[in-house]
């Protein structure tokens, strides 16, 4: 039986290996970096499964193959189905109008309804609920897909893969460069932090001008902060500008939020292509899976299922890029 061989356990890379062993193949998976950890630009992502509040900036694959993440991830780990709730401080409410007219699927809700939804949002006159999005958490996603993987008999390697490999499916990221030369880091930043004191349960986004927030409960009052956006490859440290900018923004969702103990500060480099869409590429041997950008869980279902469409049935879903493949 042929040997798939992925390199990289990030998120794309577990996904990439969950679904090949879905279809009856044999895989083994390398990485150097060992099981998932802090090491990899997987462990400090947001879990937001929001495909219809991404389209609001994005390209139409990513709504109509992100819609797909919500039952392909359901089946291996925890989702919560809550929703997203989006909100605009009262100077801003323009800008909430422009996010409405730019996506779907969502309802106006006023001030009695947005207090019914989250009893700890304060000071919000109106808001966008997007009842079919979901979120889960990151870490233990990536977690559930390693047992589940050893479980199935994958084999992981804690090192470097062999060179001129065979069935090889390139899952690194940015490592992948000196093949993928039009990849690009994109820097971004965010924060953990706990506060008992406020209940927060479906993920919450806060337009502001400078620099739109998410906050994502974690449960037992931790939330990932996040998360800025720089055209920037430095990712040795966050900035001062941005730490003050993602506290006041929580700040402005609640006050309370101002006696927060932030207990991580995270800064990675998102994988991306010119257009910010994924893309899998055939050269010789080895298929190159990439370019997940700010869209890791929401689409790495999705490129995980074209990568296995190439690989065992030579079929070219719409991610495989035939001017380069």
């Amino acid at each position: 039986m042929t040997i798939w061989s992925v390199i990289g356990a990030g998120v794309a890379g577990l996904a990439v290996a969950s679904e090949i062993v879905s279809r009856g193949a044999k895989v083994q998976v390398f990485d150097p970096g060992g099981p998932p950890g802090a090491h990899g630009c997987s462990w400090w992502a947001g879990g937001m499964l929001a495909p219809w509040c991404e389209y609001e900036n994005a390209e139409e694959p990513v709504l109509r193959l992100g819609k797909t993440a919500l039952d392909w991830w359901a089946a291996r780990t925890q989702v919560q189905r809550r929703g997203t709730l989006v909100v605009a401080n009262p100077r801003d409410l323009p800008d909430l109008r422009r996010f409405a007219r730019r996506t779907q699927a969502f309802s106006d809700v006023d001030q009695t309804q947005i207090q019914e939804l989250e009893p700890d949002l304060h000071g919000f006159s109106k808001a966008l609920f997007f009842p079919d999005e979901a979120h889960l958490d990151p870490r233990q996603a990536l977690q559930d897909l390693y047992r589940q993987l050893q479980g199935q008999g994958v084999e992981f390697h804690q090192k470097l893969a062999p060179p001129r490999l065979e069935n090889a499916i390139d899952c690194r990221g940015l490592h992948a460069r000196e093949v993928l030369h039009d990849l690009r880091g994109v820097k971004g930043e965010m924060l953990v932090i706990r506060c008992p004191d406020i209940h927060l349960t479906r993920p919450v986004r806060l337009l502001h001008p400078r620099m739109p927030l998410y906050i994502v409960p974690r449960g037992d009052g931790v939330y990932m902060l996040g998360a800025t956006m720089i055209e920037s490859e430095d990712s040795s440290r966050i900035t001062a500008r941005s730490i003050l900018e993602l506290l006041s923004a929580a700040y402005a969702l609640n006050p309370a939020f101002g006696e927060a103990e932030v207990l991580e500060i995270g800064v990675d480099l998102r994988p991306a292509f010119p257009d910010n869409l994924p893309r899998i590429r055939r050269l010789g041997h080895t298929i190159y899976a990439n370019g997940l950008y700010r869209h890791g869980y929401l689409l790495a279902p999705a490129l995980a299922q074209g990568v296995a469409d190439l690989a065992l049935e030579n079929k070219h879903s719409e991610m495989v890029d035939e001017d380069r493949a």
